[in-house]
């Protein structure tokens, strides 16, 4: 099989398809925010939430479903800031698939990418990371929500967390941008090889 890939631009699918398989998983995950909620541990993410409150009518109180899943509607999400993250970060890792997808394809594929198709996909990345990156700091914004300030000790506010924390989550879909926008925007300016000059 032949590679239209230089060994700069081996190395360039193999860390694009890391950093997309990282943003997307932390994504994904609803483990951006942590925080407890009637002594049960309860996290959120930008469009998924774990363990919620049910009022439980037999009994006249309020139990803790703990169970993960999306919310309902794209208007049930807590907040419109959190609506925006969810829009935008969903985008950016769609973008930063579809390169990586790309880029292991050129592993395989012969004159796939050249290096001006090299150059407009690390283009891609940095837009695809900028967008995640605007995602991740648009999510603080949503910190004072009901949904939120109940879980964080009602002390939560717009870029002040309360008794809550960060989760991995998040920091697995930052660094996964990041990374797509430092490392591999610039490797991939050097991925592809010269197209070969046909005589017509």
């Amino acid at each position: 099989m032949a590679s239209s890939l230089t060994c700069t631009g081996m190395v360039w699918a193999f860390l694009s398809f890391l950093c997309a398989a990282a943003s997307c998983v932390g994504f994904f995950m609803p483990y951006w925010l942590l925080g407890s909620q009637l002594e049960k541990s309860v996290s959120f993410g930008t469009f998924r939430r774990c363990s919620y409150p049910v009022r439980d009518e037999s009994r006249q109180t309020t139990v803790m479903v703990e169970q993960c899943g999306r919310y309902a509607s794209f208007q049930a999400i807590p907040s419109a800031e959190w609506r925006i993250c969810t829009v935008v970060t969903g985008l950016g890792c769609g973008l930063l698939l579809l390169v990586a997808l790309t880029a292991l394809m050129g592993c395989c594929v012969s004159e796939l990418i050249s290096r001006t198709v090299g150059r407009v996909a690390g283009g891609i990345q940095f837009l695809g990371g900028l967008l995640i990156g605007s995602g991740c700091a648009l999510y603080p914004l949503g910190w004072d929500s009901e949904e939120v300030r109940q879980t964080c000790g009602n002390l939560s506010n717009q870029f002040e967390l309360g008794t809550c924390e960060i989760g991995w989550a998040y920091y697995c879909t930052g660094g996964g941008a990041a990374a797509a926008m430092l490392v591999c925007t610039w490797l991939a300016c050097f991925s592809g090889k010269k197209q070969k000059q046909y005589p017509y």
